[in-house]
């Protein structure tokens, strides 16, 4: 009976579930980028604007107006040969309270329970255990020789008791390019909210002709609040961001160090492997938001979507 309950309550949970994919691709034709094959299902959708130039600007739309526990999203983009493509977001994402998710598990009895009970072995029974679900958000990027793939996505905003899970999965060729930054903002501090508890991984995987150049996973959770006031996480700031840059070099590191008077938060930035990255902490989105737009236009002349002008 019990097994039935959780699993009718592990059904209602996944049904309410948002689901969303997409996946294309762009190639270079007749000097311009164009759109191949595009997939998509459930919430997620992508739009293309007017062309810019030779190259084509996409934006993500999320028509579940969030993501939530559970939620599970993939993004699959290809950048052929010779393309340029500029990836965005409608809005900010926002990740929502994580509710929480039933589901029927074996429990192992001691063998002094078994023996009190005239069993030899394992005792097993049915239990209904709850857990707050992380939603999943899985972003593959693949760019060929000669192509550039900029994706500058507006930040992702974390309400209190948020659990997420996201993984990139970057493939450069040799010769390729890439433009990619994320901010991340714990709570909303114009309206009073704050991030207390919850979970954030972000893993990040990057390939460059095959060989793997930059790997690393961030984990935060639990007292999500209490950790960031720490001064070696993020000294009381709310905001963090990062800007991974290839190619990038030495002379780009001290053209971006040039602008350090005007940051309004804490900006750092090196140079290895034939990449730059840059690494955000400040006390709000707008003061980080500001430095990393101050950055990307050192480090690339790719126009800003215009959405993030607005």
């Amino acid at each position: 009976m019990r097994t039935g309950i959780a699993g009718a309550a592990a059904a209602t949970f996944a049904a309410n579930r948002a689901q969303g994919a997409v996946r294309f691709g762009v190639h270079l034709k007749d000097g311009a980028t164009r759109r191949g094959d595009l997939h998509e299902s459930g919430s997620l959708r992508v739009r293309f604007p007017s062309p810019e130039d030779d190259g084509l600007s996409a934006m993500f739309v999320n028509a579940a107006g969030g993501i939530a526990g559970g939620d599970r999203f993939e993004i699959a983009v290809a950048a052929g040969e010779g393309a340029r493509l500029t990836l965005t977001t409608a809005a900010a994402e926002k990740v929502y309270r994580a509710p929480v998710a039933f589901s029927s598990e074996v429990v192992a009895g001691s063998r002094e329970e078994n023996a009190s009970k005239k069993n030899e072995g394992l005792v097993r029974s049915d239990r209904i255990a709850a857990c707050p679900a992380a939603a999943r958000l899985d972003i593959a990027l693949k760019v060929a020789d000669s192509a550039h793939l900029s994706w500058l996505p507006q930040e992702t905003i974390l309400f209190d008791r948020a659990r997420i899970v996201r993984s990139f999965d970057i493939d450069l060729a040799e010769a390729a390019s890439l433009l990619l930054c994320e901010i991340v903002v714990f709570g909303r501090a114009a309206m009073g909210e704050t991030m207390r508890h919850g979970e954030f991984v972000d893993r990040w995987r990057m390939r460059r002709g095959g060989r793997l150049v930059f790997a690393e996973t961030i984990r935060l959770d639990g007292e999500i609040g209490e950790k960031l006031a720490r001064p070696a996480i993020a000294g009381g700031g709310c905001a963090i961001g990062t800007a991974l840059i290839v190619p990038g070099d030495e002379a780009l590191v001290e053209r971006i160090r040039e602008a350090s008077e005007s940051f309004g938060g804490e900006v750092g930035i090196s140079a290895w492997n034939g990449f730059a990255m840059a690494r955000f902490c400040a006390q709000d989105a707008a003061r980080l938001r500001a430095d990393m737009m101050t950055v990307l236009g050192r480090a690339s002349t790719v126009p800003l979507p215009r959405l993030w002008l607005n």
